[in-house]
C-alpha cells in the first residue's frame, strides 16, 4: 500500500522520530562523502504552480544525491495549464514516474492528487500547509541535542501555512509552543483546536509578543505577507511592526535563545538583520536540513 506525506497529522511521534534518526544517517553519510543511491532508477516529479528556491534545490539534489531522478513541472508546461483536471493529470503520473512532489495553493488540491494515484504524493507546500518546512525544522534542533519537550517554542508572526505545520509538528511532538500574532492574522482554527487538544495544554496563543518571548528557547518567525496576498502588504506591515524580531524584542528570551525563519526573509520587517546574522541565529542551519530531512521523506516512500 502506497503512502503519502500531505500533513505532520498523518505522521505518529515515533515516525516523526524515526525521519529524524533516518535524516541524520543520510547527513553523516554525505559529510563523509559517501554515496549512497536507494533510489536508483526512481524518479520524481515536481509540480510547482508556485515559484520555489529551497523546495526545488533540495528535492532535486536530493533525488541525485540518492540515485534518481527529478523532473521539475511548471503547471504552465503541463495540460494542467489547459483545463486537465488534477485526478486525470495524477493518473498520468502514475504510469511514468515513481512519486510526485506538489507545490500549490489548495490544500485540496493535493488531497485529490493523493486520491488519483497509485505512487507516494509529497505535499512541498499549500496556503495551509508546510509539513517538510516544519519536519525539518523540529530535526534541526533535534540535531542539536534539545529536548523538545522541555523547551518554549515560540512562534511570532502571521498564523500561516508554517505556523500551521509547526502546530501539528508541536502537537506530536509534545511540544510547549505559544503563538504569537495580532487578532484577526490567527492559525487555522481547527489545526489550532486540533493541535491543542493532543498536546493537553502545551500549546498557548499570547497576543502580546514581549509576554510571548519571555524565557523562551526558541523564537521563529516568518514573512508577515505569503504568497498571493501581496494586496494586503502595506496594511499588514502596519498591523505586524510590534511583531518584529529584533535585538529589543530577544532581551525578555533566555540569554541562549535561538533564532529561526523559514525563510525567504524580508529583512528589516518580521526580521533584523542583525539578528538573522547574529551568533542566536540558525536559520541557514535549518535551510540546510530541508535536504537531508527530505531525502529521509524520499527514501522513506520510495525504497
Amino acid at each position: 500500500m502506497k503512502k503519502d506525506l500531505l500533513s505532520i497529522a498523518d505522521l505518529s511521534k515515533d515516525e516523526i522520530l524515526h525521519l529524524f534518526e533516518l535524516s541524520d544517517y543520510l547527513k553523516n553519510l554525505l559529510k563523509r562523502g559517501r554515496f549512497y543511491h536507494p533510489l536508483r532508477d526512481k524518479t520524481l516529479g515536481m509540480l510547482f504552480r508556485k515559484p520555489s528556491t529551497r523546495t526545488r534545490l533540495s528535492f532535486e539534489v536530493g533525488m541525485y544525491q540518492l540515485g534518481g531522478c527529478a523532473i521539475f513541472l511548471s503547471s504552465q508546461d503541463l495540460q494542467l495549464g489547459r483545463g486537465e483536471t488534477i485526478e486525470d493529470t495524477g493518473k498520468i503520473f502514475s504510469r511514468y514516474i515513481d512519486a510526485i512532489m506538489i507545490r500549490t495553493f489548495d490544500q485540496k488540491e493535493v488531497v485529490k492528487m493523493a486520491e488519483s494515484t497509485s505512487i507516494p504524493v509529497i505535499n512541498g507546500l499549500t496556503d495551509l500547509l508546510h509539513p517538510c518546512q516544519a519536519l525539518s525544522d523540529y530535526y534541526t534542533l533535534w540535531k542539536r541535542k534539545i529536548d523538545l519537550e522541555t523547551i518554549k517554542f515560540v512562534y511570532v508572526g502571521d498564523g500561516n501555512n508554517v505556523c500551521n505545520s509547526l502546530l501539528l509538528g508541536a502537537a506530536q511532538l509534545r511540544v510547549n509552543m505559544v503563538v504569537s500574532n495580532p487578532e484577526g492574522y490567527d492559525a487555522n482554527p481547527e489545526i489550532m483546536e486540533r493541535a491543542k487538544k493532543i498536546s493537553n495544554g502545551k500549546i498557548v496563543v499570547q497576543r502580546d509578543p514581549l509576554k510571548a518571548v519571555e524565557e523562551a528557547d526558541i523564537v521563529y518567525t516568518d514573512v508577515w505577507t505569503s504568497m498571493g496576498k501581496e494586496s494586503e502588504k502595506k496594511v499588514r506591515k502596519k498591523i505586524f511592526q510590534p511583531y518584529q524580531i529584533n535585538e529589543k524584542l530577544l532581551k525578555r528570551a533566555k540569554k541562549d535563545v535561538l533564532v529561526m525563519h523559514c525563510l525567504p526573509a524580508h529583512r528589516g520587517e518580521e526580521i533584523t538583520s542583525e539578528v538573522m546574522d547574529g551568533s542566536q541565529s540558525i536559520v541557514f542551519e535549518q535551510a540546510e536540513n530541508r535536504l537531508h530531512l527530505q531525502k529521509a521523506i524520499l527514501v522513506e516512500l520510495l525504497s
